[in-house]
């Protein structure tokens, strides 16, 4: 197996999870049944430095909420699947649809249902939170828990792997 940075190297897409990854995982609902999500804003400007460097992220999710629809749009998230119980079928149709390989996708997940995924991809990242099989089957596990900047944290590492965070921290000195 090549090494990590190598590895990281190829990576062009991350595969995100949505519930206890870009969100702390709990499901709120106001009075009048509306859906309600917190995203962190550190995880967005990473995104922004993810896509900024010419690499692209989808979602995977086994629910479905307009706030995700809205937050994935903000950041400039395509495809997102959501409503995926099995998320292998989605991972295939992503995977087509962006014109990757499996080799090419970091995945970050925090549940059972993410582990085929996880399984599949170039490289596996679990949030601090995860489930304990996630967590011994990533390649790199955060420090911070979902929907706390684990994705950010996620993205520093890859850039890292791979010399780009070092330019985007210079370019804001």
């Amino acid at each position: 197996m090549p090494d990590l940075a190598a590895r990281a190297a190829r990576i062009r897409l991350l595969l995100l999870d949505v519930d206890g990854v870009l969100t702390d995982g709990r499901i709120v609902y106001s009075d009048d049944g509306t859906e309600v999500k917190r995203f962190h804003v550190r995880d967005g400007s990473g995104l922004k430095f993810w896509r900024d460097a010419g690499k692209r992220a989808a979602i995977v999710s086994g629910r479905s909420s307009a706030a995700v629809t809205r937050r994935a749009a903000e950041l400039g998230i395509a495809p997102v699947l959501q409503a995926q119980a099995d998320k292998v079928p989605a991972f295939e149709r992503v995977l087509a649809e962006v014109g990757v390989s499996a080799d090419d996708v970091c995945a970050i997940g925090d549940d059972l249902p993410d582990l085929p995924v996880l399984l599949r991809a170039g490289l596996a990242v679990a949030v601090a939170d995860a489930a304990p099989e996630v967590r011994s089957a990533a390649d790199y596990v955060t420090a911070a828990p979902g929907g706390a900047g684990a994705v950010r944290e996620a993205i520093e590492w890859l850039m890292t792997l791979t010399g780009e965070w070092q330019r985007v921290v210079a370019s804001f000195r």
